[in-house]
């Protein structure tokens, strides 16, 4: 078995783990219109990131990983609220492959869900056993304060005309990477981490957090469809303000700056445009940029790792680093 096998083994132990986890986490059954929906959610998959990060930060200082899977839980359950409010928000149909809790039932049943989710996330928190406990928490509300402040930003961003590149790094810091660094620094809490290796577990988790969603930007107009799983150029026809599209902006001329205006204008692009932009993407240096600034990232989050101890939890951070940065969907 080779070495990325054996770590991606690893890691999918893990996400078990925290599936398990999960399913048997909410045990009510009434009523009906809420549960339903609750278990519906949590029950969608997906990569599961933050609580593996989470438990590999507790080993990766010494804890053991078993020790973080209620706090892991608690972040996914976290992540999930934010993600059901979030597609109120944008009017999403779905997401997985899968009708939004808002479509399949209503927007004040998913609002509620939402609610729900959130009081659940603290609920598997405080079953934490940690002499930190009061300082995990204080991380965790903070974390929910500064996704918060990100998705407001987001939605600013929506009908502001004048978006920097520098505004929407402002963003995705507190709506993606916050999250991520709050996973690995909670991570490093429980495993009595010291000071210094839990701030570099923080760091970690930040600079991977921007590196992902940059990626999410990049490869939804350079992926593969067949890989993506999806069509390309979503955030171009929804009008989204990504890292693409502000570089591109800030560096284009003559008919590619009038291109990228008229789609800032129209909120969005017919679907027929999408090759067009992509090409202007490349044309511009904005997709090289990305790839530019996704390993910038990685490798800084990489020079964090170094500041822990040698062990097989640290050499799966490094790895799953190293995967981002190669990831095609």
């Amino acid at each position: 078995m080779t070495r990325n096998s054996t770590y991606s083994a690893w890691y999918e132990h893990t996400r078990a783990l925290v599936e398990d986890c999960l399913a048997g986490l909410v045990r009510e059954t009434t009523p009906r219109s809420l549960y339903q929906p609750v278990k519906y959610v949590l029950a969608a998959g997906g990569k599961r990131i933050r609580p593996v990060l989470l438990m590999l930060s507790c080993e990766a200082v010494g804890g053991k990983a078993r020790d973080a899977l209620h706090a892991g839980a608690a972040i996914e359950i976290l992540h999930n609220f934010t993600l059901v409010h979030d597609d109120i928000m944008d009017n999403a149909p779905s997401r997985r492959g899968r009708k939004t809790v808002h479509t399949k039932w209503d927007t004040n049943v998913a609002i509620l869900v939402g609610d729900a989710l959130l009081a659940l996330a603290y609920r598997a928190l405080l079953q934490t056993k940690s002499p930190h406990i009061h300082e995990i928490v204080k991380t965790f509300t903070d974390g929910v304060v500064e996704v918060c402040e990100g998705q407001a930003y987001d939605k600013e961003f929506e009908t502001r005309r004048r978006v920097s590149v520098r505004d929407y790094l402002l963003m995705i810091e507190k709506k993606t990477a916050k999250m991520v660094s709050v996973a690995a620094e909670i991570g490093g809490l429980i495993g009595n981490g010291s000071r210094q290796e839990i701030r570099a577990l923080k760091h970690y988790g930040h600079h991977v957090g921007l590196a992902f969603q940059i990626q999410d930007d990049l490869l939804d107009i350079m992926a593969n469809e067949a890989e993506l799983g999806k069509q390309i150029g979503g955030d171009l026809v929804e009008g989204k303000k990504t890292f693409l599209l502000l570089e591109a902006m800030r560096t284009a001329k003559n008919r590619d700056k009038k291109l990228l205006m008229d789609l800032v204008a129209n909120r969005g692009c017919a679907p027929r445009l999408i090759p067009e932009y992509r090409r202007i993407y490349i044309r511009t240096g904005a997709a090289e940029a990305a790839r530019r600034r996704i390993e910038r990232e990685i490798n800084r989050s990489k020079v964090d790792l170094h500041r822990l101890p040698s062990n097989r939890a640290h050499a799966v951070l490094e790895w799953f680093a190293d995967m981002l940065l190669h990831r095609t969907y």
